[in-house]
C-alpha cells in the first residue's frame, strides 16, 4: 500500500460521523476512498447524510500525525522479523470468514509471525471466557487450546487475563519447539487497542510470544487506548475470524456471552463446558447449554462437529493425559474432593483421616498441580494436564 492510499484509509476511518456501516456504503457506491473524496457532495447526499457529505470534504483533525504514525509502523523492521501489515476491505487477502459477517471492519492492522498466512484462519476455533476463571477453568483453557493446536486448529482469542490468556499460553505450548519460520499461526489475539499498545500491561511478554509465533489484530487506529467500548466491539471479530466459539466458563453477565451471541448471528457454532452448579463461573455456559449450544467434554466434541478438512483428532485427551501416578492415599483423598471446592473439615469428614494427616497430602497435591487452593480454606481438584 502507497502512502497515499493509506491515507485516504485513515481518512474515511477517522472522519467524524462516517462509521464502518456509512463508510461500507461509500465504498459500495464509488469505489475506493479516493473516489469518495473526489465525490461532489450532492452526489455523496445519494448515499450519505447532510452531515456526513459535508464531514468528507474536510479532512479530519489529525489525520496527518496518523498517516505520518501509521506509515511508520508499517515500514519498521522488528529484530526477531515480525511482519507488520494493514488490511482493508478493499485487498485480496482480506479474511474471507470476517467479509461473510455483517459488520466487517474498514481496516485490520496485523503483527504477527514473519509471512504469517491469513488463510490458515480457515482452520480455527474461538475460546473465550471469564477474566476471574477457577483454577479448573483456566487449566481447561490451557489443555484445550494445546490440543486443537496439536490438531492443526487455530486458537483465537481476546488476550484478556484469565480464560484468553490461559488459551493463547496453551496453544504457544503446543508450539514449544517452533522456531521463527515455522508456518503455523498458532494463535490469534484480537485486541481492543491500538497495536503499538498492549492491554493489561502484565501481558506484554505474552503479546511478544504471539507475535512470534501467531498474530495480533486490531481495528483501531495506532494510538488507541483501551477503552470500555472497544472490548464488546472487538468480540465480532473473534468470533468472525473462525468456525466456532468456545466458551470455558463465564458468569451470567460475562462478554463472553456476547461473543457467543455473535457467533451465533454469524452463523457460527458455539460450544460450552459444563462446571459445578455451585460457581457463579458456570452458570454462563450452563444457560449457553440450554440455548442450544454443544456441551464439551473433550476436543473430539469439537472436531465431530466442525468441518475442518481432514483435521487430526489428538491422539490423547490432553486435558487427562500424562497424568502421574499417585500414592494410594492420595488417590483416594482426590476421589473424596470430587470436582467442587471444599473445606478441609468435609474431608475429614468424607476421608476419616485426621487434619494433620489431610495437610500432608494436600500440600503433596498441590505441588504436583493436582489440586488448587482457593480463597476462604477451600481445595480444589485440577484435571491433570
Amino acid at each position: 500500500m502507497e502512502r497515499d492510499e493509506l491515507a485516504d484509509w485513515l481518512r474515511l476511518a477517522l472522519t467524524p460521523g462516517i462509521g464502518d456501516v456509512a463508510a461500507r456504503k461509500l465504498l459500495a457506491a464509488f469505489g475506493l476512498p479516493g473516489n469518495v473524496f473526489a465525490q461532489t457532495p450532492a452526489t455523496l447526499r445519494d448515499v450519505a447524510t447532510a452531515a456526513q457529505a459535508t464531514a468528507l470534504h474536510s479532512p479530519p483533525d489529525g489525520l496527518d500525525a496518523q498517516v505520518a504514525l501509521t506509515w511508520q509502523w508499517l515500514q519498521t523492521t522488528d529484530p526477531d522479523g515480525t511482519t507488520r501489515r494493514l488490511v482493508t476491505l478493499g485487498d485480496a487477502g482480506y479474511p474471507a470468514a470476517l467479509l461473510e459477517t455483517a459488520d466487517p471492519p474498514l481496516m485490520l492492522y496485523l503483527l504477527g509471525a514473519p509471512a504469517f498466512d491469513l488463510t490458515q484462519l480457515e482452520r480455527s476455533l474461538a475460546i473465550v471466557g471469564s477474566r476471574n476463571p477457577t483454577p479448573q477453568g483456566e487449566s481447561n483453557a490451557r489443555a484445550f487450546a494445546r490440543a486443537l493446536v496439536e490438531a492443526g486448529i487455530s486458537v483465537v482469542s481476546g488476550l484478556a487475563l484469565g480464560v484468553d490468556g490461559a488459551a493463547h499460553q496453551g496453544a504457544l505450548d503446543a508450539l514449544q519447539h517452533a522456531d521463527a519460520a515455522d508456518p503455523r499461526l498458532a494463535t490469534v489475539a484480537v485486541v481492543g487497542t491500538g497495536l503499538d499498545r498492549v492491554y493489561p500491561a502484565r501481558h506484554r511478554a505474552l503479546a511478544h510470544r504471539i507475535s512470534a509465533h501467531g498474530l495480533i489484530v486490531s481495528e483501531f487506529a495506532l494510538g488507541t487506548p483501551p477503552l470500555n467500548q472497544n472490548f464488546p466491539k472487538r468480540n465480532r471479530i473473534i468470533s468472525g475470524l473462525t468456525r466456532g466459539t468456545l466458551v470455558v466458563e463465564a458468569a451470567l453477565q460475562s462478554g463472553s456471552l456476547i461473543t457467543a451471541r455473535m457467533a451465533v448471528e454469524q452463523g457460527r457454532e458455539v460450544f460450552a463446558i459444563p462446571g459445578s452448579i455451585h460457581s457463579p463461573q458456570s452458570r454462563g455456559c450452563h444457560a449457553l447449554i440450554r440455548q442450544g449450544a454443544k456441551l464439551v467434554e473433550s476436543v473430539q466434541d469439537v472436531l465431530e462437529e466442525l468441518p475442518f478438512d481432514a483435521a487430526a483428532a489428538p491422539s490423547r485427551d490432553s486435558a487427562a493425559a500424562d497424568a502421574a501416578p499417585m500414592q494410594a492415599e492420595a488417590t483416594t483423598l482426590l476421589r473424596a474432593i470430587g470436582f467442587d471446592p471444599v473445606g478441609l473439615d468435609a474431608l475429614c469428614a468424607r476421608t476419616g483421616h485426621p487434619a494433620a494427616t489431610l495437610q500432608v497430602l494436600l500440600l503433596e497435591l498441590e505441588l504436583e498441580g493436582r489440586l488448587a487452593r482457593l480463597p476462604g480454606g477451600l481445595f480444589q481438584r485440577m484435571a491433570a494436564e
